[in-house]
Parts: C-alpha cells; structure tokens; sequence
C-alpha cells in the first residue's frame, strides 16, 4: 500500500478578503483509501467548509492531494482527521469543518466530522 500524501503538496494563496468573515465550502465526491483490515477500496464524500484568515486553499492542489490517498491503508477516523490537521497545518484557518462521509460498504456508512477553531 501507498504511504500517506505530504502536507506539503498543499498550495495556498493570498485570502483576498482579509478583513471579512467569510465560508469557503469545497467538496470532493470522489475519494477513496483502503481499509486497513481487508484491502477493499473505501469511498467517501469530502466536504471541507473553511474560514480563511491570511490563506486560501488553492483547489488544483488540493484535488491532487485528495488523489494521493487512493491506494493508502487507513480507518475512516485516521483519515479524516489526518487530512483536517494537514489543512488545519497549511491554512492556519479562523475556523475549519471537515466532513467524511463514507459510503456503504457492507451495509454500514460511517461518517466523521473533525471540527477546529482559532483561539
């Protein structure tokens, strides 16, 4: 199985709108990991909402890291709080919602919420 993407291949830009409170809801349909256990493919919804503070998550990057995790062995909950803290890492956010929403696999979904708020 495939290691984890780095942190880094996350890119971001300037937030254009310091000043101003505002949601950016990305939502990426189509990631897929591995389970760990049995080396069936996982699929899941990802739907990050965010608030930027100095940074916005450009959103070629962000699809190519979502990609990354295709072939990777890792739980639901690892997943989904991995990928929170490498955003959490990259954007230094105000606030951050990040919602894993794992589709049926053996009659069971599963869905993981990681949320994080700047002090």
């Amino acid at each position: 199985m495939a290691d984890a993407p780095a942190r880094g291949t996350l890119e971001t830009f300037p937030n254009p709108n310091p000043a101003r409170d505002y949601q950016i809801a990305i939502e990426a349909p189509e990631f897929t990991c591995v389970c760990p256990k049995t080396g069936h493919p996982d699929f899941a919804t990802m739907q990050l909402t965010y608030v930027p503070d100095k940074l916005c998550l450009e959103l070629k990057a962000y699809k190519l890291y979502i990609q990354a995790w295709r072939n990777v062995g890792i739980f639901h909950e690892a997943v989904t709080n991995r990928i929170a803290e490498d955003l959490i890492a990259a954007l230094k956010p105000r606030y951050l919602k990040l919602v894993g929403a794992f589709h049926a696999h053996g009659g069971i979904t599963t869905t993981v919420t990681v949320e994080h708020q700047a002090i």
